[in-house]
């Protein structure tokens, strides 16, 4: 320590600088021995796990390039595969094949390394990490809109990790990975050991459940509510969860995919079939009594099919259009499911450009509410961490979650993508494995 005295009366300050020590210290050990591997898309319906760079304190990529002493690097304790990330590795983004890209947005994990403008974070915190880049320094951020941030993508509002066009962060399905503005950004659990237990839920903080709560309280869910939730993926069954908590009366949760209908009924929700031949607004009428619910929720996005016979087909605005179908007049429609600006993959030239077939007429006529985009994760994140730490939400279980290891991951984008009724949480480094 340094003591300084002040001009002005006896005050002394301390100025500590063992931590730069230790930092710097630190730093050169990890360069010169720590590996990193990671999960890397390799083309259309291919991933890896190779290895990657460790990860440093700054950003190069052909996005952007920037030192980022406000970050911090960590040991990802756990890591989850998502839909959004499925779109990708489909080939159904404009993201080509070779680049080397690490995939993963959802990242929790342990500080192993400070940036020396960190202030609020120590060496061992556990903490969540929102799935979108944020500065908490912009007008927008300053608005709490966290998902279209200003200043962490050259090329438009909002970035990602690990997610084509949205900034070039890399992804955190890796043994470590560097986290931008810590101190905004990282959502530290208040106890390690608590953390630890429960775990399996709070990884999954750093997307699904607050997009999937995001989608209900946007759809203007509240008590006594009946809801139709399209889409019984993870982000579906999170927000069916989120439904309940918010003091739901009914929640229906639509879906081809008996497997996962029988996951949302198994947390007493009531579902319908949409490959049925029997109509949708007739499967509700037998469930609840009326064709109408009062809220709807999209959890599926663009890579939506068709209804009864032309369930195998394509129907990239089928969703939409159900939603305005069966929501009463008044009603709201949250849309947490990815929508893009381009997709090789689409059915019709038109969709390959975002360009979809709405029937916006009837959503009009009826005075429906729409809010579409990036979930805000911080607006929700530190209220669902205590819901579930005081066990008013049990997420791992309505999702079903599957721990695997880094080798798994590609074997569980398999899976995944042939619809398996589970949620894949990565342990890269076994913290989970072990339990």
């Amino acid at each position: 320590s340094i003591l300084i005295f002040e001009p002005r009366g006896i005050m002394l300050r301390s100025v500590i600088k063992s931590r730069a020590v230790i930092q710097s210290a630190r730093r050169s050990f990890q360069r010169a021995y720590a590996t990193n591997r990671g999960v890397v898309y390799v083309g259309p319906g291919e991933v890896a796990v190779r290895d990657v760079p460790f990860p440093k304190l700054e950003l190069v990529c052909p996005e952007q390039s920037r030192k980022c002493d406000h970050g911090v690097i960590l040991r990802c304790v756990a890591t989850n595969i998502c839909g959004s990330d499925q779109h990708m590795v489909r080939g159904r983004t404009s993201l080509k094949g070779g680049t080397g890209l690490v995939l993963g947005h959802e990242i929790t994990g342990e500080v192993i390394e400070l940036g020396r403008d960190v202030e609020n974070l120590e060496l061992g915190d556990l903490v969540s990490v929102p799935f979108n880049v944020s500065c908490g320094r912009c007008e927008n951020c300053k608005k709490g809109k966290t998902d279209i941030c200003l200043n962490v993508n050259p090329k438009r509002a909002g970035a990602a990790y690990g997610y084509v066009d949205l900034g070039g962060w890399v992804g955190g399905q890796a043994e470590a990975v560097m986290v931008p503005y810590a101190d905004w950004n990282c959502l530290k659990f208040p106890d390690r050991e608590q953390a630890m237990e429960k775990m399996e839920s709070l990884t999954c903080l750093s997307d699904i459940l607050p997009t999937g709560f995001h989608g209900a309280v946007s759809a203007g869910v509240g008590p006594g509510s009946f809801v139709y939730v399209a889409g019984a993926g993870p982000v579906g069954l999170a927000c069916a969860a989120s439904c309940h908590l918010l003091g739901a009366a009914c929640v229906i949760v639509g879906d081809l995919n008996e497997r996962r209908l029988e996951q949302a009924r198994s947390f007493g929700c009531e579902t319908l079939n949409v490959s049925s031949e029997v109509p949708m607004q007739e499967q509700l009428r037998a469930l609840i009594g009326r064709t109408e619910v009062d809220a709807a929720v999209d959890c599926v996005g663009f890579e939506a099919r068709g209804c009864g016979h032309a369930h195998h087909q394509e129907h990239p605005a089928q969703v939409l259009n159900d939603c305005m179908m069966v929501t009463r007049a008044g009603g709201s429609i949250g849309i947490p499911g990815l929508y893009v600006t381009e997709d090789p993959g689409a059915a019709d030239e038109a969709a390959r450009f975002g360009t979809l077939s709405m029937k916006f007429g009837e959503g009009w006529a009826k005075s429906l509410g729409f809010m579409t985009g990036q979930t805000p994760v911080m607006k929700y994140h530190r209220g669902l961490m205590h819901a579930i730490l005081k066990e008013k939400i049990d997420i791992a279980k309505a999702v079903n979650v599957q721990v695997i290891s880094l080798d798994d991951a590609p074997a569980a984008y398999a899976d995944f993508d042939k619809g398996a009724a589970k949620k894949f949480v990565i342990s890269p480094h076994g913290d989970l494995l072990k339990k």
